[in-house]
């Protein structure tokens, strides 16, 4: 097990103290400390002026009551996130979540994540993340337009282009993305279209955005298994989730001439041997908005559907955990390892747990970090705010080889940083690092703030 250099243990002690409760956070922040002492021993200067515990502290931290009516005219409260963590590099940039799992301490570790990540793009763009304990499955346009329109009345006094600007993570599409903007639009009398990314096409939105965190995670992970001499061609593949990040990594990677065999979503998994056929489950589950269980009914033979259950029980050679945090645990990494899977990729931010980690790269598998492999989507959101900035409009294949090339040289970043700190093939420390010593340049240059 790694542990953390013994000048930076005080600094994980405080921010343990700081934050009691928080257990999504003090992971992701032992995470990073546990890849700093390397950089401290060649770089003492990052160890002055507090940095290491500014770069831990959130700039801001915003939390507001969300009161909305519900179809039957009930009064109902939610309640309403956004940490603004750094903006060393740049505006706050990070998604928002719907989903009764947000709290503070969740929103708190994707923004810390979300600080490096943005750092490895090379986009000029700070890190923060926002969100709401609102449930939308169930709701009805009506009462997701309203909440929504709730959300952002509060949520506009902190946003801005040049200030912070949110997008979608999980329960927030481009259907929520469209009210919210609608909202900020007629609170302040300004097309600020700028001030959020992931909109529809019509109204200032990217071409390739919804495909991005997919497509950029299955291009990561594809450069990385070049690197031994492999590629996705005929690899046994399983992605769990079916939201937007899984589907287009699907798409992503039978493009690559990979097998996908299963996905899932919180009620258990579907396993096709034949190959996940991606046009039903688009249908499944953007058009008609229903459970995967959907897929093994209308599929036939050659799929079934496995209620709760795990997913990592499928044999694979490559994983692609696009889903939610921690969702690949220990015991799933040793079934993975056993079965011989030679790559893992994360899709979602930080699906797999420390223990996980560890068994992986113990067992000489490929594994790519969140921070760096799912950095596709705000990179795109990145190039959305460009083309809002200049009034225009690329093509899908203008923005796809935009985000090709960021994703490649997000990988080369991370892997030469692993190399030069003397741990070649470990890309979680490579990014890490990497992210961490952009982040805190930035900051030194800027002086006490």
């Amino acid at each position: 097990m790694v542990n953390v250099d013994e000048k930076l243990e005080p600094i994980l002690t405080d921010v343990l103290r700081r934050n009691a409760g928080e257990l999504e956070f003090h992971q992701a922040v032992r995470e990073v400390l546990e890849s700093l002492g390397r950089v401290i021993a060649k770089r003492p200067n990052y160890a002055d002026n507090a940095l290491i515990e500014r770069i831990c502290e959130p700039e801001r931290q915003i939390i507001f009551r969300v009161p909305w009516v519900d179809d039957k005219g009930q009064v109902q409260i939610n309640r309403g996130f956004r940490v603004q963590f750094n903006s060393a590099l740049g505006p706050y940039k990070g998604g928002i979540r719907f989903h009764p799992s947000v709290n503070v301490g969740i929103i708190k570790f994707l923004g810390f994540e979300q600080t490096f990540k943005n750092a490895l793009t090379g986009m000029p763009i700070g890190g923060g993340k926002g969100g709401s304990d609102f449930n939308p499955r169930g709701r009805s346009d009506g009462e997701i337009m309203r909440f929504c329109q709730s959300f952002m009345t509060e949520l506009h006094r902190h946003v801005g282009e040049y200030t912070d600007v949110p997008a979608g993570d999980i329960g927030v599409g481009s259907r929520e993305i469209g009210y919210m903007f609608g909202q900020y639009k007629r609170l302040t009398n300004r097309y600020e279209a700028g001030v959020l990314t992931g909109k529809g096409l019509l109204y200032g939105g990217s071409l390739a955005r919804k495909e991005a965190t997919g497509f950029g995670a299955t291009y990561f992970v594809e450069r990385m298994l070049a690197t031994k001499g492999h590629s996705f061609e005929g690899k046994r593949t399983v992605v769990s989730g079916s939201g937007n990040v899984a589907i287009y990594t699907m798409e992503k990677v039978q493009s690559f001439g990979g097998k996908v065999v299963a996905c899932s979503d919180s009620g258990g998994y579907v396993v096709d041997e034949h190959g996940i056929d991606l046009d039903l489950v688009k249908e499944i589950k953007e058009v008609r908005r229903e459970r995967i269980s959907e897929y093994a009914r209308r599929r036939g033979a050659g799929s079934h559907y496995i209620s709760g259950g795990c997913i990592w029980d499928v044999p694979c050679d490559v994983a692609m955990p696009s889903a939610t945090q921690n969702e690949l645990t220990g015991r799933d990494a040793r079934v993975l390892v056993k079965n011989g899977v030679i790559a893992v990729g994360e899709g979602a931010n930080m699906p797999t747990t420390p223990e996980a980690v560890r068994l992986f790269q113990e067992a000489g598998v490929l594994f790519a970090p969140g921070k760096a492999a799912n950095a596709g989507g705000v990179a795109t959101s990145a190039l959305e705010m460009q083309q809002n900035a200049s009034r225009d409009s690329w093509t899908f294949e203008d923005t796809e080889k935009r985000l090709a090339g960021i994703m490649h040289s997000i990988h080369d970043l991370c892997a030469g940083t692993a190399e030069e700190y003397g741990a070649p093939g470990d890309y979680v420390l490579g990014a890490n690092i990497a992210g961490f010593v952009r982040v805190a340049e930035a900051m030194d240059a800027l002086g006490v703030i």
